[in-house]
C-alpha cells in the first residue's frame, strides 16, 4: 500500500534576491528557486533555498468552489475544484499551483492532505497565508501514514475514469487505485463491468451514486454531515487513525457545525485546526460501530487524531 509522503509543500519563488525582506516579513523560511537564481539566494541569511524546475511538473487549478445552477432544483449547487484524484492517480508525480492570495494556503493544505509532491507559486498577497499554513502543517506532520480506503478502483487511464474518481473524492468515497480486486477492500469498481457499464460513464455523477449505493453508507469509513464543500481523507493503522478535513471555501468563508462519523471505536482524540488554536470537538460519542463528533468551525484545514 502506498504511503503518504511526509514532505511539506514548498513555495516556488522566481523573484530576485531583493525580495528577500518581503519573504522574511511574511514568515517564509524556505523557498525553491530556478537553478539560475540559486547562487544569489544561497547567501541570504535565514533563508533556505534549493533549486527547482516547473518543467515536467503538472500545473493544477487552484482549489476552490464554484456555484452553478442545479437544473433539478433550480438552486446554486457547489462544484469543488479538487485535485485529489490527480494525486491518487499519480502518487509519484510532481505538481505545482499558481495560487494567489489566501488560495495559496488552501493549495498547500490540499497537497499535504493527499501527500503530494507540490510547489506553490503565489503573489505578494499569498505569502503570509502560505507561510502560516506551512507552519501549521509542519506542526502536525506525523510522517508517512498508510491511507485507509473502502473501495478499490481499477483505473483504465481514461478521461471517464478520471471524472469518476474526481466525484468519488468530492463525495468522500474513500478509494485506492488497484490493478485487480483486493480482498482487503469492501468493494471493487471497474468501468465496463456489469454493475458499471461504459455507457453510464458518460454521466460520472450517476456512476458515483451507484458506487455509493453498492458500498452502502453503513460501511463507509467516513461520513460528513452538514456541508457539501468539505473533503475528508483517512490515514493510519493499528488502532490509530488520522482524519483530514479540508474546506474548499476556506479562502473566503468558514464552515460551521459539521457532524462527522468515523467507522470504529475511538474514545481518545486530539484536534489541530489551522487558524483555530484551542478549538475542541463537541458532542463526542462512541457506540458499538462508530465514533461521532461535531466540529463547530472549520476555517481551512483540520487534522483529528483518533485512537483506542
Amino acid at each position: 500500500m502506498l504511503l503518504l509522503l511526509a514532505a511539506l509543500p514548498a513555495l516556488f519563488w522566481d523573484g530576485p534576491v531583493d525580495t528577500a525582506p518581503a519573504l522574511r516579513d511574511a514568515g517564509i523560511k524556505h523557498i525553491q528557486v530556478p537553478a539560475a537564481r540559486l547562487a544569489e539566494w544561497k547567501n541570504v541569511p535565514d533563508m533556505a533555498a534549493e533549486a527547482a524546475d516547473l518543467q515536467g511538473a503538472l500545473k493544477l487549478p487552484a482549489p476552490t468552489v464554484n456555484y452553478r445552477m442545479d437544473q433539478a432544483s433550480a438552486s446554486r449547487a457547489p462544484w469543488l475544484t479538487s485535485n485529489g484524484w490527480q494525486f491518487l492517480r499519480q502518487p509519484k508525480g510532481r505538481f505545482y499551483y499558481d495560487a494567489t492570495g489566501k488560495t495559496s494556503a488552501l493549495a498547500a493544505a490540499e497537497a499535504f492532505c493527499f501527500g503530494a509532491n507540490v510547489m506553490v507559486r503565489t503573489d505578494a498577497a499569498g505569502l503570509k497565508p502560505l507561510a502560516e499554513m506551512l507552519e501549521f502543517l509542519g506542526s502536525v506532520n506525523a510522517g508517512p501514514l498508510p491511507p485507509i480506503a473502502d473501495i478499490g478502483f481499477i483505473d483504465d487511464g481514461s478521461e471517464a475514469a478520471g471524472e469518476v474518481m474526481n466525484l468519488m473524492v468530492r463525495d468522500n468515497l474513500l478509494f485506492e487505485i488497484v490493478a485487480r480486486p483486493d480482498p482487503r477492500l469492501k468493494l471493487t469498481v471497474r468501468l465496463g463491468a456489469t454493475e458499471y457499464p461504459l455507457a453510464d460513464a458518460k454521466n460520472p455523477s450517476l456512476v458515483a451514486h451507484v458506487i455509493r449505493g453498492n458500498l452502502t453508507d453503513e460501511k463507509r469509513s467516513v461520513r460528513i454531515y452538514g456541508s457539501p464543500v468539505v473533503v475528508a481523507r483517512l490515514t493510519g493503522s493499528g488502532g490509530k487513525v488520522r482524519l483530514h478535513l479540508l474546506n474548499y471555501t476556506g479562502a473566503t468563508r468558514n464552515v460551521d457545525g459539521i457532524r462527522v462519523r468515523v467507522l470504529g471505536q475511538y474514545p481518545k482524540h486530539q484536534l489541530a485546526a489551522a487558524g483555530s488554536p484551542g478549538l475542541e470537538l463537541a458532542d463526542y460519542s462512541v457506540d458499538a460501530d462508530a465514533t461521532e463528533f461535531t466540529l463547530t468551525q472549520l476555517k481551512t484545514y483540520a487534522v483529528i487524531d483518533l485512537s483506542r
